[in-house]
């Protein structure tokens, strides 16, 4: 039982004790006074009776008159005549009064036993004997049992009064009491909130701490996170102009191009800074400093603006920049080097710049996308200064959706409405080479008999058609049906637009309740980047689900871990790090440095730490090595593969 409800048990025991005690010393007080006036009654009744029976000059039948006509008057239950010598004259038992509503038991409760009244008769100097009256107590029970009602309404109306009074106190010390405990599991699970202080002192006293404790953990956390941003700099950005460095560079753009929820096309921009080695000789190192600071400026603007594009400094003066969506590199490539010469021209006629643009289509390799791009780059270099060329080969299958949205959103629903969905599985195995959970990334055949298409392929018309709730719905279910058939553990993606669905939620709630089984070997996940630009919604949707048993974290991570200023507070169980942040750490050691840094600051968190897209053993000693919970890749498939086999 909890605290408040053992202390609203105390105080209502407490307060009908009081009103019991309360209304007993009352009663109890009330019955002596009542058989003291009884007996008063009786010694009055007695008094006047013996006064007018003498004034009667001995006459012993009027007297006895007298007393009949007293006694029939259904006051008094006896009245009797003894006379001098010590014999009774006369022995009067008047009629029981009728019943007056005197609950029987009351009256067996509270007897009145008074004294009866006596009183001497005399005729003159000569004594005629003593009269005893005693009256019934049926009066004194009807008082009696009004003063009871009167006194148990006033205490009970006391008592709802101090109960109220009780109930507000209670209700305040209730809210600041689960606040303490909010904040106490919210420290458990690796969350860090802060509470409003209560007025008790103790309470206050226990918040005040409480919160001193989150705020030195928060600053600590803060630091951690600023060092470990200069730590992801100094591993994957260029020293002087603050881009991905090669290395890295091609390692984000691999992952990208091979991710199973990526782009089916997209553009890619290289850019040279001509004669660099001349315009060291003829400018100076600081002057073409500047020249290449002036170029980083102008790649940055994009992924400031722009989801998922991003550049990167390939060497001394190569540039890249990666475009998510089609169509646009010439476009793109045209208006940076406008926008160069502009800002390039003031240092000097020797400072130029070339360009070449090609589009990218799924299925490209990384190198032929390359390859395209340096004779795009080539053919730039022949046309003159800022000159943008393009390889035509690089546009030739590209994938176009035909039919426009209707079509679309035809191809999506018939495939989930006649069953052509399905879930792929790809395992996360842990330190020990056990199985954590299957990543079950859906697939659908847009066409009946065709191919089954990854997300890549049908996700952005999903998106357009507004399907990405019913898509993600049917994932989930696909998913409890696997778990129910053979329990192992499975984990999906979720879209920012079902999150955003609060008919989805509501649905995901009612069906993980229905299945409580189930839900403990479900994990949901969502994109880093909503966590950045959408974190009350991704917070809500965790609040949402882990009661449940579901375990929620985050895909992707990584890049922009260090602009979720509240990750604390986000609710999370995992974080799965992008493939470009731990593919080949094995022989970069400052990527090694930042991943441990990332790892230990997760661990802080009592987060558990996955590691995507692992392609080689050494990669996968290495992210051991460096802390790392899971991991999940080419290469760990194959070793599942082999252990099955085995």
């Amino acid at each position: 039982m909890s605290l408040t409800r053992q202390l609203t048990a105390w105080l209502v025991g407490l307060l009908l004790l009081a009103v019991a005690v309360a209304v007993t010393v009352h009663l109890a007080s009330t019955h002596r006074l009542v058989q003291q006036q009884l007996h008063l009654k009786n010694q009055d009744a007695a008094q006047v009776l013996a006064l007018a029976a003498s004034q009667q000059q001995g006459d012993g039948t009027r007297i006895g008159l007298l007393m009949r006509a007293q006694a029939d008057t259904g006051h008094y239950r006896r009245i009797v005549w003894q006379q001098a010598d010590g014999g009774v004259a006369l022995d009067l038992q008047g009629p029981a009064p009728s019943a007056a509503g005197t609950p029987a038991w009351f009256e067996r409760l509270l007897p009145l036993r008074a004294e009866p009244g006596v009183a001497q008769i005399s005729d003159g100097w000569r004594a005629l004997g003593r009269v005893t009256v005693d009256s019934h107590a049926g009066g004194a029970h009807r008082q009696l049992w009004r003063a009871a009602w009167q006194v148990l309404a006033w205490m009970t109306a006391l008592g709802l009064a101090a109960g109220a009074l009780a109930s507000w106190w209670l209700g305040r010390l209730h809210r600041a009491l689960g606040a303490a405990v909010t904040q106490s599991e919210a420290l458990a699970e690796g969350r860090y909130l802060q509470v409003d202080e209560p007025r008790t002192t103790e309470l206050r006293r226990l918040a005040s701490a409480g919160n001193r404790m989150v705020g030195r953990v928060r600053d600590l956390f803060e630091t951690q996170q600023v060092q470990n941003e200069a730590l992801r700099r100094a591993a994957f950005c260029d020293g002087l102009t603050g881009l991905p460095h090669r290395a890295h560079f091609l390692e984000r753009l691999g992952a990208t191009m091979e991710r199973e929820d990526g782009l089916t096309a997209g553009g890619f921009v290289l850019l040279r800074l001509a004669d660099m080695a001349a315009l060291n000789l003829q400018m100076g190192r600081e002057r073409c400093d500047q020249a290449l600071l002036l170029i980083s400026q102008a790649l940055h603007t994009y992924p400031d603006r722009v989801h998922d594009c991003f550049g990167g400094r390939l060497n001394g003066a190569d540039f890249a920049l990666w475009l998510p969506a089609a169509g646009l590199a010439v476009e793109t490539a045209q208006s940076l080097g406008t926008a160069l010469q502009a800002t390039l021209g003031p240092l000097g006629h020797n400072v130029r710049v070339h360009l070449g643009a090609v589009e990218w289509r799924r299925g490209m390799a990384l190198s032929q996308l390359l390859a395209q791009a340096d004779r795009a780059l080539a053919a730039a270099e022949a046309c003159g200064p800022f000159a943008v060329a393009t390889d035509e080969q690089g546009a030739e299958g590209l994938l176009d959706p035909r039919g426009g949205e209707s079509h679309w959103r035809l191809q999506v629903t018939d495939a989930l409405d006649h069953g052509r969905a399905r879930l792929a599985a790809f395992p996360v195995l842990d330190d020990r080479g056990r199985l954590l959970h299957l990543e079950c990334p859906l697939r659908l055949q847009l066409i009946e008999g065709g191919d089954w298409e990854p997300a890549a392929r049908w996700l952005p018309l999903a998106v357009r058609s507004r399907l990405v709730p019913e898509v993600d719905g049917r994932a989930l279910e696909l998913a409890l049906q696997a778990i129910e058939a053979d329990g192992q553990p499975r984990g999906l993606n979720l879209a920012l637009a079902s999150l955003a669905d609060g008919r989805f939620a509501a649905r995901v709630r009612h069906r993980l309740q229905e299945t409580p089984h189930l839900a403990g070997r479900l994990w949901l996940e969502v994109d880093e980047r909503l966590a950045v630009e959408h974190f009350e919604r991704v917070q809500a949707f965790g609040q949402l689900v882990r009661p449940l048993g579901v375990r929620f974290g985050l895909e992707h991570a990584g890049q922009r871990l260090h602009r979720i200023d509240r990750l604390f507070e986000l609710g999370l169980d995992y974080v799965k790090l992008d493939a470009a942040v731990c593919g080949g750490i094995a022989s970069h050691e400052p990527a090694r440095e930042f991943l441990r840094g990332t790892v230990t600051l997760l661990h802080t968190l009592s987060l558990k730490v996955i590691a995507e897209g692992v392609a080689q053993a050494a990669d996968a000693q290495a992210l051991r090595q460096c802390g790392v919970d899971a991991m999940t890749g080419p290469w760990v498939s194959r070793e599942a593969a082999q252990r099955a086999e085995a």
